[in-house]
């Protein structure tokens, strides 16, 4: 695990710095205690680092849970009402559930996913993560939105840090130059990652900037904020612990935790996916010691008073993009985040979040890099309207209902051309006077009816048919009535039917049928 140290120790500083930011601000909105986040990614780096085989993935508090966590605190009697000491059990029970899951070998419902899903997902984060960062690049309120910026333009101008836009150009412009080839050529400049030196250089140049009593100076919600306590006694009281005597016979803690359960197995899942697909080593996880590891994760925070844990692609793409080679960087970041809280919080506070955003600005540009779109469009209707549609609605809506619609829409394409090709026929290439093959697939259910039916009646009269089911392995009964019928209608019709194949797949009534067709006074023989 230690090979790679050179490069798992500067990218897990990274990952350690856009986490800090992120537990934070998903704690907040998910109406929970700040610390709660920081919990999660201690817990998500340290304990479920160790236990996953993902080499790259990172876990943690998840954006894709907040609004669940939210309203399930409120359900349970809001954060002064001792809801989040219930919620806490509900933790508990989702990460049992994960674990048993892990054993049952519940993972493989990963490989159910189709790539234009999981690709339109990493885009669609990617372009939500970029366009979240623009409040942040110009030094105003994180949580206000594009439109809100165009629309009250006048009113936000006056609102605007330079000193924000003036960090974040000079960081993107050095995380750009990291990325030219002759850079990666460099051995030291392939040692010291471009996100550590924009960390840097914004505290060094935020600090400079202060020390000069200049206007560009960034201060108070224009810089990381760290909880700091004064003493040990404050410091234990920024945990909370689950209240079992009151959530054990509460049965709405059993559904809240059955649903923490499937959201976050479901979000992890796909995550994994996606992250071994980013891995530029292209090397394979194993689900379900993935989910057992997420159970245990969940579990422990749920004792300590943590939010739920998920693998998170932000975090995931970050470490990738910095150089981690295996998952030891997701360990170390984990125990820098503890570092964090017990040591030096006031240092992270001095940090802005205009360098963070300009690090979170690139990772959503390779998310969503333009490449992708002009890839999947490439590839055809089939494959490019899952990916856009996933991308759009988890931007517009969020990443469950994204990846629904993606998938649903996914398995439409499959059924519809499922319903136009049970068998191997083209017309236009239909020599006059030759035989008409049809040729079935290995599986033609009843969603091929319609498709079968209207070609067999479009047959003209005294035709050549042969059906030939020789590669079939199944095949529905509401399949096999149709070509029954269709036997029998074709003595009328003077079609000469040939049928291959067939032997333990057409019940021996339809012989008996075609027989009584042939001696009945429908039969006209043919000249």
């Amino acid at each position: 695990m230690f090979k790679h140290f050179k490069k798992d120790f500067p990218a897990s500083i990274i990952v350690f710095l856009v986490a800090v930011p992120l537990c934070l601000g998903i704690a907040v909105a998910s109406g929970a205690p700040p610390l709660s986040g920081i919990i999660a990614g201690i817990i998500g780096g340290i304990v479920v680092g160790s236990l996953s085989n993902s080499p790259l993935g990172v876990s943690g508090p998840a954006a894709g849970l907040a609004s669940i966590v939210a309203t399930a605190i409120m359900d349970l009697g809001g954060l002064e009402g001792g809801g989040f000491e219930l919620f806490l059990v509900a933790v508990v029970i989702g990460g049992t559930i994960q674990l048993i899951l892990g054993f049952l070998k519940g993972g493989v419902v990963l490989y159910y996913f189709p790539n234009s899903v999981i690709l339109g997902m990493l885009g669609g984060i990617g372009v939500t993560i970029f366009m979240k960062q623009m409040p942040n690049i110009i030094g105003i309120k994180s949580d206000t939105t594009l439109t809100e910026i165009v629309f009250n333009f006048s009113e936000i101008s006056t609102k605007i840090a330079p000193g924000a836009i003036l960090i974040c150009l000079l960081s993107v412009g050095i995380l750009a130059l990291w990325e030219r080839p002759f850079m990666k050529k460099n051995k030291i400049f392939s040692l010291i990652q471009g996100p550590l030196v924009v960390v840097i250089l914004g505290i060094a140049l935020n600090e400079i900037l202060l020390s000069m009593g200049s206007k560009l100076a960034l201060t108070d919600s224009n810089l990381v904020s760290l909880p700091v306590a004064e003493s040990l006694k404050e410091f234990k009281g920024f945990f909370a612990l689950p209240n079992f005597s009151e959530a054990l016979t509460n049965p709405q803690v059993y559904v809240i935790g059955a649903v923490i359960a499937l959201v976050a197995s479901l979000e992890t899942l796909l995550c994994l996916e996606a992250t071994d697909k980013l891995d530029p080593d292209k090397r394979i996880s194993d689900p379900n010691k993935e989910l057992k590891a997420q159970g245990v994760g969940n579990i422990i925070c749920g004792l300590i008073g943590g939010l739920p844990v998920t693998q998170v692609i932000v975090r995931s793409s970050a470490n990738i993009q910095s150089g981690g080679k295996t998952k030891l960087s997701a360990i170390m970041h984990g125990f820098f985040v503890l570092a964090s809280l017990v040591l030096f919080p006031s240092l992270l506070n001095k940090l802005p979040i205009a360098s963070l955003a300009a690090i979170l600005l690139m990772v959503g540009y390779k998310l969503a890099h333009p490449s992708k779109f002009k890839e999947m469009w490439a590839k055809g209707i089939r494959q490019f309207a899952p990916f856009i549609v996933t991308l759009l609605i988890i931007y517009y809506v969020d990443m469950l209902w994204g990846i629904s619609i993606g998938l649903a829409i996914a398995i439409f394409i499959i059924l519809f051309n499922n319903f136009r090709t049970p068998y191997f026929w083209k017309p236009e290439d239909q020599e006059k006077g030759a035989p008409i093959t049809l040729r079935l697939s290995e599986n033609v259910t009843f969603l091929n009816k319609a498709a079968m039916l209207k070609t067999l009646k479009s047959i003209p009269d005294q035709a050549h048919v042969i059906i030939d089911a020789t590669n079939n392995v199944r095949i529905d009964d509401d399949v096999k009535e149709i070509i029954d019928d269709f036997k029998i209608a074709s003595v009328p019709k003077e079609i000469k039917l040939e049928i291959k194949g067939f032997d333990e797949i057409l019940p021996e009534d339809s012989d008996k049928a075609y027989q009584k067709a042939l001696d009945s006074d429908l039969f006209v023989e043919s000249k």
